[in-house]
């Protein structure tokens, strides 16, 4: 007991920490729960690789390749990697849904036991360095590999944590270029109802494509707090920039997901058809409906957008995507597609890929194609409804 209490009492002094500190309290706590030492490692942007937090590291520990390494292992697959002599441990650091990097650990044995009190210390340490990266640049710049434009500093300022869930549903996005991203952004959040969902794609790949996009976002935000349908949330993304950007037109779907009964609700404005992935195949059109015009012209006020439904399936994958994904070209000539882009998902969930690694997966192939230079923004946002056992007898009956 006097062990767990000084862990928290450790712990408990992080509130008036820098971020620069945090690895040495969380090492500290380990120590008194029997670890000989600990290190934490955070994912860089774009899930290449892990990065360590100071203290220092030995230098051939700094970074850690997220596709080859044990601890890239442990991210990827979010399950604790031992080591052979059994030493060593890699914990995954989860905040809710979202992977923000692993804990290494080390102790002479690493037992059942202290390898649980090992994934509580790691999940105090992802809440420790969310509370801090809203303040700490520290720890900002540590996911970074490179300087970002103005434009994507701006978006990403608004961007929700790349993945978020609960026991019925999952949503996870990607965005690139993510150093220059310019008029590319997603929206997901989680209310009494379900799951509210938004892609937005403003024209350009400038500043002003990203203003525009940021006031979308907030427009749609504000909007959707304050109880409006997605049918009001639209219409005021289409008045902010009739008002204030009048050279700027956007593509969008808008979105919500009934995680109870499984009832899909969206609104298409001039953007692609979103795809509806089943048992592992496509479902061909099941999602493609007649979209309205894109946001700009001001024209919804007086002509209402229409909103389309339909009911999922337990299991189902919904692909969210901008038309950077599927034009993007090989050297080559050679577009991407919307087959290549199913394909990848459809593969990465055979082999039992949570949504958050297809998604990395499919990332990686985009710029790989693209022979890593991306020449137009690109996000995807994949969600999945997973209904628990109750929840899926409720929604057989209701089909009945």
């Amino acid at each position: 007991m006097a062990a767990f209490e000084g862990v928290l009492a450790d712990l408990a002094r992080s509130h008036l920490l820098s971020g620069r500190e945090l690895a040495s309290v969380v090492n500290d706590a380990g120590r008194r729960m029997g670890l000989t030492g600990s290190a934490m490692y955070v994912t860089d942007l774009q899930q290449i690789r892990l990065i360590a937090l100071p203290p220092p590291v030995a230098a051939d520990q700094q970074t850690l390749d997220i596709d080859t390494s044990q601890a890239g292992l442990a991210y990827r697959t979010q399950v604790v990697q031992r080591s052979r002599d059994g030493a060593t441990a890699w914990v995954p650091m989860i905040d809710g849904a979202e992977r923000l990097g692993v804990l290494k650990v080390t102790a002479p044995s690493l037992d059942t036991a202290l390898l649980k009190g090992c994934e509580a210390l790691a999940g105090m340490a992802a809440l420790l360095v969310v509370s801090k990266s809203s303040h700490s640049d520290l720890l900002v710049e540590a996911e970074r590999w490179r300087a970002m434009t103005v434009q994507a500093e701006l978006l990403w300022a608004f961007l929700p944590p790349r993945t978020i869930g609960t026991a019925e549903a999952t949503s996870s996005a990607v965005l690139e270029p993510a150093y220059d991203i310019g008029g590319d952004t997603f929206d997901h959040s989680l209310d009494d109802d379900g799951l509210h969902l938004t892609v937005l794609d403003s024209m350009g790949h400038d500043l002003a494509s990203g203003g525009a996009s940021a006031a979308g976002l907030a427009a749609c935000r504000a909007t959707r707090r304050s109880g409006g349908s997605l049918t009001d949330i639209v219409t005021s993304i289409d008045r902010i920039l009739a008002d204030w950007f009048t050279d700027r037109l956007m593509t969008a779907v808008v979105a919500h997901l009934d995680t109870a009964g499984g009832v899909l609700t969206w609104i298409n404005c001039g953007h692609p058809a979103p795809l509806l992935i089943r048992a592992g195949r496509v479902v061909r059109n099941a999602l493609e409906r007649e979209p309205d015009l894109p946001l700009g012209w001001g024209f919804l006020v007086e002509s209402p957008p229409t909103e389309h439904r339909q009911r999922l399936q337990p299991g189902d994958r919904i692909l969210m995507y901008s038309d950077g994904v599927t034009e993007a070209r090989s050297p080559e000539g050679d577009l991407f597609g919307e087959q290549r882009l199913a394909d990848t998902v459809i593969r990465a969930t055979a082999a039992g890929d949570p949504a958050p690694e297809a998604l990395r997966r499919l990332v990686q192939r985009l710029r790989q194609h693209q022979d890593h230079k991306l020449r137009d923004d690109a996000t995807i946002l994949l969600i999945e409804w997973h209904p628990t056992a109750q929840e899926r007898r409720h929604t057989a009956n209701e089909g009945r």
